[in-house]
């Protein structure tokens, strides 16, 4: 199982790393994931994704991510 801490980590380096393709970038993983039957990372993923929002919600207005 993946922690708090790691999971939060996950969401900011994809945030990171993708911009405004983390969204693309996500629904491919889980759709990879899905295909291959993994619940597990699924359900990982789903996590990280709703993370991914959270930390878009915490951003001022026009803010850009580095």
């Amino acid at each position: 199982m993946i922690s708090e801490r790691e999971l939060w980590a996950c969401a900011n380096q994809v945030l990171n790393h993708h911009g405004p393709d983390a969204d693309r970038f996500i629904e491919e993983r889980m759709r990879a994931l899905t295909e291959a039957g993994d619940e597990a990372g699924l359900k990982a993923w789903l996590a990280i994704a709703d993370r991914v929002d959270q930390l878009r919600n915490l951003q001022a207005p026009g803010e850009q991510r580095h």
